[in-house]
Order: structure tokens, then C-alpha cells, then sequence
């Protein structure tokens, strides 16, 4: 398993204003964004802003609060058999599938794992993100 962090979502209470709250801090909203995500260049990596309600039902999990921290961890790849594969690698090395793999409303390819301790992760295509030589992610402009 290559040992990254691509994306990192936080389920926020309200997705405008955390985005204000964050641009306030002099982050500043990659084009990917729309009104229901904001996304954010981190560095090599990237921080998306979705709703925890949202974000819950998408990684196929309830927002009870106690078994939802409203964040997920993501880790792009570049092909929908990629994704397949790294799903597969995780539930071999006792991960728990939360979501399996599937075509998604945004275009892409992805799925969901918990680890043993139950954090979500996401595994994604995403065709709109470029994934640079050394596995980073480059949001549009």
C-alpha cells in the first residue's frame, strides 16, 4: 500500500460558512469547489469542507456521534482499478468495507474503508484532480 494522504474532508454544520471561515484565514477555494463542497490546496495534499449529514451518508455511516467524527481520509489514485485494488488491500490487512467501490454522482470512481479503530477512509478516482509523478494531488486552479 502506498502510504499517503490525498484529501482530507471535515463534515462541517454549515459548508458557506466554514468556507468564509477558512478564506478568512487566507485560504483560498480551489475552482473544483461548488456550493455543496469547497475544496482547499494543502500543500501536496487537499482539505475539503462537505456537510457532516452529507458526508456521513456518503461513507455509508450514521452521524450519531459516536461512531461518526464527522471527517473522512482520502487517498486518490489514478484508475477506477486502482481504487478496486487498494480497497482489497485494506480489507486484507483488516480493514472493514464501509462503501464498496461505485461510479459516483461527481464523476469519479470510489469507495470506503474503516480502519480497525473505525476511521472512514475513502479511496478515490477522481478524473477532474491531477495526481502529480510523486502521488501528490493538484486541484484545478
Amino acid at each position: 500500500m502506498d502510504t499517503r494522504i490525498s484529501l482530507i474532508t471535515l463534515g462541517v454544520a454549515d459548508v458557506v460558512r466554514a468556507r468564509a471561515f477558512y478564506e478568512r484565514l487566507g485560504w483560498k477555494a480551489s475552482g473544483a469547489s461548488q456550493a455543496e463542497v469547497t475544496f482547499f490546496q494543502a500543500g501536496g495534499m487537499a482539505l475539503g469542507l462537505f456537510s457532516r449529514a452529507s458526508l456521513a451518508e456518503d461513507a455509508h455511516m450514521k452521524d450519531s456521534g459516536a461512531g461518526f467524527g464527522g471527517i473522512t481520509l482520502a487517498q486518490n489514485v489514478g484508475s477506477e482499478e486502482a481504487v478496486d485494488q487498494l480497497l482489497e488491500e485494506a480489507r486484507r490487512a483488516g480493514a472493514t468495507i464501509l462503501k464498496p467501490a461505485q461510479r459516483v454522482f461527481w464523476g469519479g470512481y470510489s469507495g470506503y474503508f474503516a480502519d480497525p479503530d473505525g476511521h472512514p477512509w475513502e479511496v478515490a478516482y477522481n478524473p477532474g484532480f491531477k495526481l502529480e509523478a510523486d502521488g501528490s494531488l493538484r486541484l484545478p486552479e
